[in-house]
Parts: structure tokens; C-alpha cells; sequence
């Protein structure tokens, strides 16, 4: 099922990633998604990925965190990715009624949810572990 292989491949991942890491420690940032959090008809399974995601992170957050490995997720809304624009997501009434719910009042750009994986990544978060940091504009 996808739901298995997201999850197994978040784990993969994490667990090549601290082997990389060794003593040093670091910073572990998985992707989820406002959908964790929301009823949309249609994404069951997809939500339901995405709440293991933010599951997992603070587990792996508590399991990792003796090893100066932090673990945050990023929880983007609705971004104008080249998935988006090539499932036509951009003119459908789906995403106006998002749109509308948004109070910044538009679709994130990819540059929104860099600019927060950069920030998460840096030093400068060096306390910040075991969250689920949202990206959306404000949409709930």
C-alpha cells in the first residue's frame, strides 16, 4: 500500500541520515502537510500518511534528540509546485475555495516553504526540535 512505502521510506531515510550524521549531530526535516490536520474528501490516505509523518517526527525527535539530532516537520498548505501546475490544480474550484480560506489570501510558492526549512535547518534553530511548524498562510 503507499501509505506503508511513505512511511517506510521516511525511516529509511532517517535512519541513513543518522548513520551520515554519527557523532556530530544535526537536523532531520521531514515534509507533511496541512492535510494532516483536515478532512478533505477524497484524501484519506494521503492525510493519514501525513498525520504518521508528524507522528513519527516528534517520536524520532524524543529518540534522537540524545544524539544532538534534532527533528522537525514542515507542514506546507497548498503550493504552486510543478506537481500543481501540471495536475491543473491552479484553476480548479478546489483551490479557489482554499484561496478563500487562506487569510494571506493565495497559494504558497515554494520559496515560502524554503525560506522555513532553511531557517529550521540553521543554527539558529538550534532549540527548536519535535515540531510541526505549519506553512500555509494561515489555513487551517
Amino acid at each position: 500500500m503507499h501509505f506503508d512505502l511513505n512511511i517506510q521510506g521516511l525511516l529509511s531515510a532517517t535512519k541513513e541520515a543518522v548513520l551520515a550524521m554519527g557523532n556530530r549531530g544535526g537536523s532531520i526535516i521531514n515534509i507533511s502537510s496541512v492535510a494532516a490536520t483536515s478532512a478533505t474528501p477524497g484524501a484519506s490516505v494521503y492525510s493519514a500518511t501525513k498525520g504518521a509523518v508528524n507522528t513519527l517526527t516528534l517520536a524520532l525527535a524524543a529518540e534522537l534528540g540524545p544524539k544532538q539530532i534534532r527533528v522537525n516537520a514542515i507542514s506546507p498548505g497548498m503550493t504552486d509546485t510543478e506537481g500543481f501546475q501540471t495536475a491543473g490544480i491552479g484553476e480548479t474550484e478546489m483551490a479557489g475555495q482554499v484561496i478563500a480560506a487562506t487569510p494571506l489570501a493565495r497559494i504558497g510558492q515554494p520559496e515560502d516553504i524554503a525560506k522555513v526549512v532553511a531557517f529550521i535547518a540553521s543554527d539558529a534553530a538550534g532549540w527548536i526540535t519535535g515540531e510541526v511548524i505549519d506553512v500555509a498562510g494561515g489555513y487551517r
